[in-house]
């Protein structure tokens, strides 16, 4: 009898869906590098959380990274003009209505997040998310995409 709920139990448990992730953890280092070049957002979260943590030694000012989320078709322009917005604005254009959202610039041993709401993306579109520190954006790049 015994064995026969635990079996129940355990079938009760199984058909539970599991819960959506609603935040990712990216990390970057000093050889401006991501450790991954996709997020998947699932559409259930009414918000969704991206965690930054900087794991190499170098300080902001000369290996700082952030992450920025645009759509993919915006990238550059948003990359270039985050250029001349400087360190003190985070490498973001102020007030960007192309920019999603973004963290801030940290350095070697920090960690940042940012949370943004997810109607914001829209199924279909293709999004980026990269690194706004000059020079870094062109490799340190990823696909962001509403998932299922």
């Amino acid at each position: 009898m015994l064995a026969k709920l635990t079996f129940a139990a355990v079938l009760a448990v199984a058909s539970v869906p599991a819960m959506a992730a609603c935040d990712v953890t990216v990390e970057a280092n000093d050889a401006m590098q991501f450790n991954t070049k996709e997020i998947t957002v699932d559409k259930t979260c009414k918000e969704f959380t991206v965690n930054l943590k900087h794991v190499g030694k170098l300080p902001k000012a000369s290996m700082g990274h952030n992450v920025v989320i645009t759509k993919k078709a915006d990238e550059q322009a948003v990359a270039t003009d985050g250029m001349a917005a400087g360190l003190d604005k985070d490498y973001v254009k102020p007030d960007d209505a192309r920019v999603i959202a973004h963290t801030s610039v940290i350095g070697g041993g920090e960690s940042t997040s940012v949370t943004f709401d997810v109607s914001k993306l829209a199924a279909g579109e293709e999004y980026a998310f990269f690194c706004s520190f000059p020079g870094h954006w062109a490799v340190m790049t990823g696909k962001l995409q509403l998932g299922s």
